[in-house]
C-alpha cells in the first residue's frame, strides 16, 4: 500500500492539459519564474524514452479524461462535513508510521506532535473523524514515510520511473512497505488500502488545480514534473541540499568588488 504523500506526487504530475503552441506573454513571464525557482536535478533516469511515454499517456489521457472530472466531482457533490469526516479519519492512520519514522531520523519533538495527535483524534476525535488536535492547536506536519528515513540516512533515490497510470516512482520507495506493518494501516487490506488511497488521492488533485497552469507554461512539463518530485523527496527526507563552494566564492569576491 502507498501512502498519501506518494499519491498526492502522483495526482501533480498527470495533472493539467496540453500545453498550447503560442504561448502568452503571461505564461512565458510564468515560464520564466519557473526556471529561477527550482534547479535541475542530476538523476538517474534509465527509461527516459519510456517515461516519456508513460508521461503522456498519464498527461494527456488519464487526467483530462478520468482523474480530474472524478476527483472535481467528489469533491463537488460530497457533503463538506462527510468529506472532512473521512479525510480526518483516512489522515490519523498514518499518524503512527509517521511517528516511528520520524524517531528514527532523530526527530523526536516531530515523534511527540504525530503520537499526541493520533490519540487526541482517535479517543476525544471518535476514532479520528474528528481533528480535535488541530482544534487544540497541534498541528498536522508532513508525514514521513520509511522511505524519508532511508534517504535521511543516505541511500540515494535510485533510478525515476514514470508508471502508467500510477505517476512517479523511485526505487527507494519500494522500503515504504515498512509503513503498512505499523498498526492501524496493518489492519487494513488490500480493498481498504486501495479505497484509502483512491480517496485521499480524490482530494489533493483537487488541490493542486491551482499550480496547472506552472505546467502549462513550462517548456518541458517532464523535465519539470521529474526535478521538483525528487527535490519534494530530499526536502522530505530532510537531505541538504549540495553547496557550490566555488560558486560562492565567485559571488563573495564579485560582491568584495562591489564594495570597494
Amino acid at each position: 500500500m502507498k501512502r498519501v504523500w506518494i499519491s498526492c506526487c502522483i495526482l501533480l504530475f498527470v495533472s493539467a492539459c496540453s500545453q498550447t503552441p503560442e504561448q502568452t506573454e503571461e505564461e512565458l513571464d510564468t515560464t520564466q519564474q519557473i526556471d529561477t525557482e527550482y534547479e535541475e536535478t542530476h538523476v538517474s533516469d534509465p527509461l527516459e524514452g519510456f517515461n516519456r511515454v508513460m508521461w503522456g499517456l498519464n498527461y494527456d489521457y488519464l487526467d483530462p479524461y478520468l482523474v480530474r472530472p472524478v476527483s472535481i466531482g467528489y469533491v463537488e457533490y460530497t457533503p463538506t462535513p462527510i468529506r472532512y469526516g473521512i479525510a480526518n479519519f483516512l489522515a490519523n492512520l498514518d499518524e503512527p508510521s509517521s511517528m516511528i519514522n520520524n524517531l528514527l531520523m532523530g526527530n523526536g519533538n516531530m515523534a511527540m506532535v504525530h503520537f499526541n495527535r493520533f490519540w487526541l483524534n482517535t479517543t476525544l476525535g471518535l476514532v479520528g473523524l474528528i481533528d480535535i488536535a488541530s482544534a487544540a492547536d497541534i498541528q498536522k506536519p508532513d508525514s514521513k514515510s520509511f522511505g524519508d528515513a532511508l534517504g535521511h540516512y543516505g541511500v540515494g533515490n535510485g533510478p525515476y520511473f514514470m508508471l502508467p497510470g500510477y505517476g512517479p516512482w523511485t526505487l527507494r520507495e519500494a522500503g515504504d512497505f515498512v509503513d503498512g506493518l505499523y498498526m492501524p494501516l496493518s489492519y487494513l487490506n488490500f480493498w481498504q488500502g486501495l479505497g484509502k488511497w483512491g480517496l485521499e488521492g480524490m482530494e489533493s488533485r483537487v488541490q493542486l488545480i491551482s499550480q496547472e497552469p506552472m505546467l502549462e507554461a513550462s517548456p518541458d512539463p517532464y523535465v519539470l514534473t521529474r526535478d521538483v518530485y525528487l527535490q519534494r523527496q530530499d526536502f522530505k527526507a530532510e537531505i541538504e541540499p549540495e553547496v557550490d563552494l566555488d560558486a560562492e566564492d565567485d559571488i563573495d569576491d564579485y560582491l568584495d568588488e562591489i564594495d570597494e
